[in-house]
């Protein structure tokens, strides 16, 4: 075999990697975020509404997301794309006091 054929080859073997290794990890990715959505979740929606899950329906794919005050909306399963976690919580609580002043 020729060198250059070698290189197609090998190109190709990496190409093929490459696209495993990715469909592998949006495969995990999506596990995790099923594992995560459960009533009560805040979530993200794929055009960017942010709302709480009330309800999920298996069997038709639809979402139930309360968007505050009573408003509930609902959309394909598909649209849910993230869960948001409280970041607020996790950041360490500034302290109040305010430096003295000098007479």
């Amino acid at each position: 075999m020729d060198p250059i054929s070698l290189f197609m080859i090998a190109i190709l073997g990496m190409l093929i990697y490459f696209m495993i290794r990715n469909s592998r990890k949006q495969r995990k990715t999506q596990e995790e975020l099923q594992e995560k959505l459960k009533p009560g979740a805040d979530v993200m929606t794929s055009f960017g509404l942010f709302a709480t899950l009330v309800d999920l329906d298996d069997e038709n794919n639809v979402a139930t997301l309360d968007v505050g005050k009573g408003v509930k909306v609902r959309v394909h399963r598909s649209t849910l794309t993230k869960v948001v976690e409280d970041e607020t919580a996790e950041a360490p609580a500034a302290s109040d006091e305010s430096p003295e002043k000098a007479s």
